[in-house]
């Protein structure tokens, strides 16, 4: 390893060592390849030097950095190791499979099989998973509504985990998240991505994608009845205002309830044809509003706690493009914390014009 000054940084180098502000919060991991945005970060936290591996600083001329202490190139006769799958890869790999499966579902049986065996793949990193801060590395507009049903589907088997259902129930959720809406596929596709509002007819028609869903998941094995009825009620009210059947509380199945919450807060986190991703701290203030007489409000609360559970240290970009640092999370105003930006702090629950607008790294 080489401590190279930040000023002799550039983009595309990567880091060797973690990196702390001088509050002791971590503001990059190891491994970490350095973007031109990083480099502001580290700047605005007046970081000095950071740890890279020998020669990464090396530039296209050959030159090397100024080197802050003495280098050893590590000597061995071990064969490298490829690396085991990540969050992203695997759910690149399912985002594939759901396309798939989504565009033939019509025609052919859906390939229950090939999607659980993905989707456990993809949750044997759901630790790595937290949906708030979770993006994928690359998204088409077009591609909306199969990454709805992904992101929905790792959501979902979080709060059923969260709000204290049986392990048997988890997976079970996380299907009522993957195929809530596969009643689309059902739906014209230029009511779709249809960019202007939509007229009367064409609401009532895009409305049918629920019992679209439930018909095309009645007959299919290795999901309960619980899947299916979620397809069904996802848009239920507890206050019995939603749709198709104008359902109470009492009989909205709770992965109905549960994917309800979940599909409302990637509808507007991500980008649509129609309308831009919004900022998901103000999504979930928008659902903690809609969680009286809509929403199931306990659930709804366990969902907004667990998903804004940061350390302090976590690094954010606030909606002024300042960047800053969580010091405390008030418990309740968990979408609010105070932020520490250049030694000053912000408190988010009395500067109401402010919001965190994304997470940068978590501690």
């Amino acid at each position: 390893m080489a401590s190279i000054s930040i000023l002799e940084l550039k983009p595309g180098i990567k880091l060797s060592k973690d990196v702390h502000t001088p509050m002791g919060g971590l503001l990059m991991h190891k491994g970490t390849v350095l973007l031109p945005r990083d480099l502001d970060i580290l700047r605005a936290f007046m970081v000095q030097y950071v740890e890279i591996d020998a020669g990464e600083g090396d530039s296209k001329n050959g030159s090397k950095p100024a080197i802050h202490k003495s280098v050893k190139k590590e000597q061995t006769s071990a064969e490298p190791i490829a690396p085991p799958s990540s969050l992203h890869e695997e759910y690149d790999r399912l985002i594939q499979l759901v396309k798939s499966a989504y565009q033939s579902v019509v025609a052919s049986e859906l390939p229950i099989y090939e999607l659980r065996n993905q989707l456990e793949a993809v949750i044997a990193h759901i630790k790595d998973y937290n949906p708030l801060t979770f993006a994928p590395r690359s998204m088409n507009e077009y591609d909306y509504n199969y990454h709805n049903a992904v992101l929905s589907a790792l959501s979902s088997y979080l709060l059923s985990k969260w709000s204290g259902l049986q392990q048997k129930d988890w997976m079970q959720a996380a299907f009522a998240g993957l195929f809530h809406d596969i009643g689309n596929t059902k739906i014209d596709p230029t009511l779709l991505y249809k960019p202007q509002p939509l007229t009367t007819a064409e609401f009532e028609e895009m409305r049918r994608h629920t019992t679209y869903g439930y018909q095309i998941l009645k007959n299919v094995t290795a999901i309960n009845e619980g899947v299916r009825l979620a397809a069904l009620q996802h848009h239920e009210k507890v206050d019995g205002s939603g749709y198709p059947l104008r359902l109470d509380g009492s009989k909205i199945h709770v992965y109905a309830k549960i994917v309800g919450i979940t599909d409302i807060f990637h509808a507007m986190s991500l980008n649509r044809i129609y309308r831009k991703a919004q900022s998901p701290y103000l999504v979930l203030e928008q659902i903690h509003s809609e969680a009286f007489g809509k929403l199931d409000p306990s659930l709804v609360q366990i969902f907004i706690k667990k998903s804004t559970e940061f350390h302090n240290g976590t690094i954010v970009r606030l909606s002024n493009d300042q960047i800053g640092e969580i010091v405390f999370t008030d418990s309740n105003n968990p979408t609010r914390p105070m932020v520490s930006v250049g030694g000053e702090i912000v408190n988010l629950v009395q500067k109401r014009h402010l919001y965190i607008d994304e997470v940068i790294t978590l501690n």
